[in-house]
């Protein structure tokens, strides 16, 4: 008997070129995580996108941004969804800046909680509609700010830069036991991506989310930066104060959601990718044959799991949530990753895992929706992409 495969929408929208920002009103804002912080005035200007309609009933939309904020300045990224119910309000994805306020950053790094309505909410990353309240149009608008100062805008520092605007919108309803997909990278590849754990970082900083047993996604992040040659150094990252994979903990600090009170949120990681000199968003992809293409076109993943320990052979532990790349694939088709939580060892060298096509296949799109972040220079081209794009 056929076991009939879901339908599996995924769509990428980007802007690049050409951003056309207004002015907007001043606004105030205190910065609700640093104690005693003062009520601060700021100049902004907004960019839009246009409405951007759906051909399919969309139950999620993931934004990312490549942006630089010069000292003082950030960023408030929002979306808006349409449907049979009429346009929800405006809603918070992200109050951003690449620093923090105890650097070279004018606010905390975070998103906002409690944003529910009727037909969706806020789930950290994401919008997420209700169920029975898909949506078929949507915006993005980032608004930048910059402190007041005496006199007219033209004395304002300088203000945000943002290089890519994107949106991942799909509908994935992905059910247990449909068919995985058969290799399609004849004799395998492999990409050179060098190793890092995030065990070795356990029991520090413990502010950030109790240390390195849940760093997995900036220790993933990290991997695919110094891949590309453009992790920080050891001056930028002599902060740390330590000489274990510092540029790891780093990536901690310039990804760190205060409100979601952790370091994974996936569009702070890109983000930050996109601060180091990468091309950089997130994006949900169909399935394995998807991933060898990038493989095949020299450009690694990271990819969002979730599964217990019998599900995934060779992993050796239980996540609700994890992050690791996807770096190549053997002659058989199975997944070659550096895996950043290193069998639960806390040494580089056991990073690199194999694991079972069918199996990853399974808990990486069955339970996390096929996530995946992708970071690239832009000199270095992406595959073609399929007809409903869902990379660009």
């Amino acid at each position: 008997m056929l076991v009939r495969v879901t339908e599996r929408h995924v769509t990428l929208t980007l802007w690049e070129q050409d951003l056309a920002w207004s002015p907007t009103d001043p606004v105030a804002y205190a910065d609700v995580h640093v104690d005693g912080a003062p009520e601060m005035a700021y100049l902004g200007r907004r960019w839009e996108s246009p409405v951007v309609s759906s051909a399919f009933a969309a139950t999620e939309l993931i934004p990312s941004w490549n942006a630089r904020t010069p000292a003082g300045s950030w960023l408030l990224v929002e979306a808006r969804v349409g449907g049979a119910d009429g346009w929800t309000p405006w809603v918070v994805m992200a109050r951003w800046t690449e620093g923090d306020p105890e650097g070279d950053g004018s606010i905390t790094r975070t998103t906002v909680p409690d944003q529910k309505h009727e037909v969706g909410h806020v789930a950290t990353d994401s919008f997420v509609a209700s169920a029975l309240h898909p949506f078929t149009q949507w915006q993005l608008r980032l608004t930048g700010f910059v402190p007041a100062r005496e006199g007219d805008a033209g004395s304002a520092p300088g203000w945000p830069e943002v290089t890519l605007v994107a949106a991942a919108v799909s509908a994935m309803e992905i059910e247990p036991g449909e068919p995985t997909s058969r290799p399609a990278l004849p004799g395998g590849c492999e990409i050179a991506v060098p190793p890092l754990s995030q065990r070795r970082h356990v029991d520090t900083f413990p502010e950030w989310d109790n240390g390195g047993q849940s760093w997995c996604s900036p220790t993933s992040t990290t991997m695919l930066l110094a891949h590309w040659g453009v992790a920080p150094d050891a001056d930028e990252s002599a902060w740390v104060g330590h000489d274990i994979d510092p540029a790891v903990v780093h990536a901690v600090r310039r990804v760190f959601d205060r409100d979601y009170g952790a370091a994974g949120n996936w569009a702070f990681n890109t983000a930050y990718a996109g601060t180091r000199g990468l091309r950089a968003y997130v994006t949900r992809l169909r399935d394995l044959t998807e991933a060898e293409a990038f493989v095949a076109a020299g450009v690694p993943l990271v990819v969002s799991v979730s599964f217990t320990a019998d599900e995934l052979d060779g992993a050796g532990y239980d996540t609700r949530g994890h992050l690791l790349t996807i770096i190549g694939f053997t002659e058989d088709g199975d997944v070659v990753s550096n895996d950043p939580n290193s069998h639960q060892i806390a040494s580089n060298e056991q990073v690199r895992a194999v694991f079972r096509r069918d199996q990853f296949e399974r808990v990486w799109l069955g339970r996390d929706g096929g996530l995946a972040y992708v970071m690239h220079p832009r000199d270095v081209p992406l595959p073609p992409a399929p007809l409903e794009a869902n990379w660009s």
